[in-house]
């Protein structure tokens, strides 16, 4: 498949490609140069896609925890570089 490229640098995505990608009007894509010198054409996916890819935890994390976590981290973070002595 081929596009042409217009006087303003735009092309139109071939319509099996933007069968293929889920891409309508109006949607985003991303261009990301490969080192072997090819382009990757990704469509840009909204936030909300991304729900449901990580399960929900069964219970609520309490703000006491979520001040002590930090914490927690840097003392075995000191232990580990210590060799855990």
């Amino acid at each position: 498949m081929e596009s042409a490229i217009t006087s303003k640098g735009q092309a139109t995505i071939p319509k099996p490609v933007r069968d293929y990608l889920g891409l309508k009007a109006g949607d985003r894509v991303k261009f990301f140069l490969q080192p072997d010198g090819t382009v990757a054409l990704l469509p840009k996916l909204p936030i909300t896609a991304l729900r449901g890819m990580v399960p929900a935890r069964k219970r609520p994390v309490s703000m006491r925890r979520l001040r002590q976590a930090p914490a927690e981290g840097a003392v075995s973070r000191e232990a580990r570089s210590r060799g855990g002595r």
